[in-house]
């Protein structure tokens, strides 16, 4: 098969890399969360599709790039583009599952951790100790979708609460088995 990109005016060439790039820098953005995520098959596929439109990409804007050196700064534009986009699709997807980690008074550790979980959360709680006096510190392993109503529960329920988020990749069990 021959494709014959000759007859293309330039205006149009510019607008297809442009779209073609834009389009796999954001699918390449979003494979390298997945497979982080431990999801290597999905990645996998992905990839096979984000290979064949490089190559076919790269292909146009290498075609007679001495007499067209503007094709460079097309790719790249795209490039930046597809790579902004994609990070902001993957924070709109929410993929993945986070741990966060809410320190508050001893006292009223354990009321809190009760009220997170008659709101279906999960909650462990262990004891630790802080400059001020004991602390109960309460974990809680929850998918990135649910950031927001979490912090803002956790709020409602203390407004002095000291909160930290770090991405995980649960391996297996857990209250409601978030990976098996």
């Amino acid at each position: 098969m021959n494709l014959d990109f000759g007859g293309v005016p330039t205006g149009w060439m510019y607008l297809i890399i442009f779209a073609l790039k834009f389009i796999e820098v954001t699918i390449s953005t979003l494979r390298i969360v997945i497979v982080t995520k431990g999801e290597r098959a999905k990645g996998a596929l992905i990839a096979f599709f984000e290979v064949m439109l490089w190559v076919f990409v790269v292909t146009l804007v290498l075609d007679d790039l001495m007499s067209d050196p503007l094709k460079i700064v097309i790719y790249g534009a795209a490039f930046a583009s597809g790579n902004y986009v994609g990070s902001m699709l993957e924070e709109k997807l929410a993929l993945g599952t986070l741990n966060l980690t809410a320190i508050v008074p001893a006292p009223e550790g354990k009321q809190i951790a009760e009220g997170m979980r008659n709101q279906g959360y999960a909650v462990t709680v262990t004891q630790g100790e802080g400059r001020d006096g004991k602390r109960h510190i309460l974990s809680l392993h929850i998918h990135r979708k649910k950031i927001t109503p979490t912090i803002n529960a956790l709020k409602a329920l203390d407004p002095g609460v000291v909160i930290t988020i770090n991405d995980i990749r649960p391996i297996y069990g857990g209250y409601r088995g978030l990976r098996k």
